[in-house]
C-alpha cells in the first residue's frame, strides 16, 4: 500500500476536512456553532464550499480545556451527524472516546478522528476495527502524549520527526492488530499537542518521513499558535485582536501551509477556512502541473466531485480494443437533499432530488475472480453521487446531472454513464408526477485504459 491509496476520495489534491466545533469553548469560534440547528447549517455551508469531510467535535482538545461528560458530548454531536449524513454530507467524528465514536458511526459518520490515536480510551481501537469492517470507516491516528499541557512539560524530543514517526508507526501496528484495515488508516503528527511551534515546523518539514510509513498523512495546522508565532512582527498585530479574531487572522497562513503540505504529498488538511484552502490548493496544483509539464485539468465547482473512488479496476479487453462493454451496473432511487433551483426559496429551503445511474462496465473480471476490487463498489458510488449532488447549489438539474456523470465516469472501468436526475417536488403549479433530465456521457477515448 502506498501513502496515497485510500478509498473514497479524489487524490488529485489533498482531502479538505472542514472543522465544525459543536462546543461552547472552542478556541477558534467561541461557541458560535454550539446549537444543533446552527451547527447543521454550518456543516451544510462547509460542504457547499467544498469540504470533502465535515469534522464534528463535541469536546475541545485545546490545552487547558475542561473535560466534557460522555453523555453531554454525544448530545452535542449525534443530532448534527445524523442531520448532515442524511443530507449526503460526509462526516467525521473528532473524539477521544470510544462510546462517542461508536454512536457517531451508527449515526452516519464514516471517519473516526482520534487525536490520541487510541491511547486515551483503550476501547477505541476495537470500535475503529468494527467501523472499518462494517462501514469501511477510516481511522485517523493522532500523535499524543496525554491531555495537552499548556506548559509544554512533555515537549522534550531528541529528534521530533523520528520520535513522532516511530510512535505513529506503533499506533498503526496496534490498530491493524485490533482489526482496522490498513487501507483505512490515516496518520496525523498532532501539531500543537505537546509540541512547540518550532517542533511543529520541523514536523511539517519532515512530512516525507511520516509518509514513508506507508499511510496517508493529515495535516492539522489551522489557526494554531505556531502560525501566530510565525506571524509575529509581520503586521498581524494579534495582540490587539480578540481571541476569536486573532484565530481568524491566521487563515491566510493556514492556506499557505495547506498548499505547502500538498506539495509534499499530504493526503489531507484539516481547516476552518475551506474557501481559502481551496484557492491555495488550486494555485499549488496549477504551479505543480506547469513544473512537471502535465496539463492542468480545470474543473468548475459544479463539475468536480468531492468524492470519487480510488480503487483501481483492471482495463477490459473491450475498452482497449475500442468497443464498449455491454454489462451494466444500475443504482436507482438514490435520494439526496440539496439546495438547487432557480428560485430563492428553493435555494433557502432545499428539496429532494432522486438520482438513477446506469453504468456500462465489463463485469467478467470481477465475476471470474469474485473480486470486489475489479468492479464498482456500490456503496462508494452512492456516497460519491450523494456528496456531489449536495454540494454547491446551482440553478438547473441539467447541471446536477452533468456533475453526477463526471463522478460516475471517475470510477475506473466505467465506459459510459446514463444519469437521470428527478426533481419530484419541483415548483410547478399544476398536478404532475415527476420531472427529470437524463444525460448519457462516455469516457473520452484518451482516458480509457
Amino acid at each position: 500500500m502506498t501513502g496515497g491509496e485510500i478509498a473514497g476520495f479524489d487524490l488529485s489534491r489533498p482531502v479538505i476536512m472542514g472543522v465544525l466545533n459543536v462546543t461552547p469553548d472552542s478556541f477558534s469560534d467561541g461557541g458560535r456553532y454550539a446549537e444543533t440547528q446552527t451547527a447543521v447549517a454550518r456543516g451544510l455551508e462547509l460542504a457547499a464550499q467544498g469540504a470533502d469531510l465535515v469534522d464534528i467535535g463535541g469536546e475541545s482538545t485545546r490545552p487547558g480545556a475542561t473535560p466534557v461528560p460522555r453523555d453531554q458530548e454525544l448530545q452535542r454531536v449525534e443530532p448534527v451527524i445524523t442531520a448532515l449524513a442524511q443530507r449526503g454530507v460526509a462526516v467525521s467524528i473528532d473524539t477521544l472516546h470510544a462510546a462517542t465514536a461508536s454512536a457517531a458511526v451508527a449515526a452516519g459518520a464514516r471517519v473516526i478522528n482520534d487525536v490520541s490515536g487510541g491511547l486515551h480510551d483503550a476501547e477505541m481501537l476495537h470500535v475503529a476495527a468494527r467501523a472499518s469492517r462494517d462501514h469501511n470507516a477510516r481511522f485517523i491516528i493522532g500523535h499524543w502524549r496525554g491531555i495537552p499541557d499548556p506548559a509544554h512539560l512533555r515537549s522534550e524530543y531528541a529528534d521530533v520527526v523520528r520520535e513522532v514517526s516511530d510512535a505513529l508507526a506503533e499506533r498503526a501496528r496496534a490498530a491493524i492488530e485490533a482489526g482496522v484495515s490498513p487501507e483505512h488508516i490515516v496518520l496525523d503528527p498532532g501539531l500543537g499537542f505537546d509540541k512547540t511551534g518550532q517542533q511543529g515546523w520541523q514536523l511539517l518539514a519532515g512530512l516525507d518521513t511520516l509518509s514513508a510509513l506507508g499511510f496517508p498523512v493529515l495535516v492539522g495546522a489551522s489557526r494554531k499558535r505556531m502560525l501566530g508565532e510565525a506571524l509575529a512582527g509581520v503586521g498581524s498585530e494579534e495582540r490587539a485582536l480578540t481571541p476569536d479574531s486573532a484565530a481568524h487572522a491566521r487563515d491566510l497562513a493556514t492556506a499557505v501551509v495547506s498548499a505547502l503540505a500538498a506539495e509534499t504529498g499530504a493526503w489531507g488538511v484539516r481547516v476552518h477556512d475551506v474557501v481559502g484552502t481551496r484557492q491555495a490548493l488550486a494555485v499549488q496544483r496549477a504551479w505543480s502541473g506547469a513544473r512537471t509539464g502535465e496539463p492542468e485539468e480545470t474543473h468548475s465547482t459544479s463539475a468536480r466531485p468531492n468524492l470519487v473512488p480510488s480503487r483501481q479496476v483492471a482495463a477490459t479487453a473491450a475498452s482497449v480494443a475500442g468497443g464498449a462493454p455491454q454489462d451494466r451496473i444500475t443504482l436507482t432511487g438514490l435520494e439526496v437533499f440539496a439546495h438547487h433551483g432557480v428560485f430563492d426559496f428553493e435555494r433557502e429551503r432545499g428539496q429532494r432530488f432522486v438520482v438513477d445511474a446506469e453504468l456500462t462496465v465489463d463485469l467478467a473480471p470481477a465475476a471470474s475472480g469474485d473480486s470486489l476490487e475489479r468492479t464498482v463498489h456500490y456503496g462508494e458510488l452512492a456516497e460519491a453521487i450523494s456528496v456531489a449532488v449536495a454540494a454547491d447549489p446551482v440553478d438547473l438539474i441539467e447541471t446536477v446531472a452533468e456533475r453526477v456523470a463526471a463522478v460516475a465516469l471517475g470510477f475506473a472501468g466505467v465506459h459510459t454513464a446514463r444519469i437521470t436526475v428527478h426533481k419530484p417536488d419541483a415548483p410547478i403549479d399544476l398536478p404532475f408526477g415527476d420531472v427529470s433530465v437524463t444525460v448519457v456521457r462516455e469516457r473520452k477515448r484518451s482516458e480509457q485504459r
